[in-house]
């Protein structure tokens, strides 16, 4: 266990993260992932047993510091040892036009979305400099780029998650740490379950594939930035969109 790699996922419960822990310990990690209550991490802990994945589950508050610092100690006592990989994937949607959205609306989003990031990456950061090695990746969104109708809160996140990886990719660099981005497009998940098979056909033939992607598609370029591949590349962000935005 000692000779594995540890990589912490965070929202690792479905979707594009549970996709991500799963690529990761096709790649020997150990996996560290964490959901937002008993119920959703003891189905993580199901799935990584049915898939033979050696790792755990922990419950996380994003937005509690305590609850962060924990799941560093957490991690650290059933390890005995801190990630060498951090994917900061955890999120939330709150959409509403500007002229509408509540201050909740908008707090909520900008605490859970960007203040996290700061909190996580700091707390795990430290250990990976004393290691002289590591990788941060975060999850952000074509959206990012693109700017999207309703979703003032969620895009100030995503674009500030790039910026902030660009200056800490600067700060840690020479300390053999990379930190980049993958922005996803339309992926095929819980959320993209809920839209009308008339918007799915819609967004779609605004997609030069003409198709959305699946969660794996993330995963592929999440595991290719956490393996020995990638560590000539920081500040970087890998749009995976099928076309629908081109840098």
């Amino acid at each position: 266990m000692k000779n594995k790699k540890i990589a912490l996922i965070t929202g690792a419960t479905r979707g594009i993260g549970l996709a991500i822990a799963k690529e990761l310990a096709n790649d020997g990690f150990l996996i560290a992932g964490t959901g937002t209550s008993q119920q959703s991490t003891d189905g993580l802990r199901e799935e990584l047993k049915s898939n033979n994945i050696e790792g755990s589950a922990y419950i996380l508050d994003i937005t509690d510091e305590h609850s962060i610092e924990k799941l560093y100690s957490d991690i650290n006592k059933d390890f005995s040892e801190t990630p060498d990989v951090v994917v900061n994937n955890a999120g939330i949607t709150n959409d509403n036009l500007l002229i509408r959205m509540s201050d909740d609306q908008w707090f909520k989003t900008i605490n859970t979305n960007l203040n996290s990031l700061y909190t996580i990456s700091k707390i795990f950061l430290k250990p990976m400099i004393k290691k002289r090695k590591g990788r941060i990746i975060c999850i952000s969104s074509v959206v990012a780029n693109t700017g999207n109708a309703g979703q003032t809160n969620y895009v100030t996140t995503k674009s500030g998650m790039i910026g902030f990886c660009k200056s800490l990719a600067r700060e840690v660099a020479t300390r053999g740490i990379t930190v980049n981005c993958v922005s996803p497009g339309f992926i095929t998940t819980d959320m993209t379950d809920k839209l009308s098979d008339a918007q799915k056909e819609q967004i779609s033939k605004d997609i030069p594939m003409s198709k959305m992607g699946v969660a794996a598609d993330i995963a592929y370029a999440v595991a290719f930035l956490a393996s020995e591949k990638a560590e000539y590349i920081t500040g970087e962000t890998i749009h995976v969109n099928g076309g629908l935005y081109m840098q």
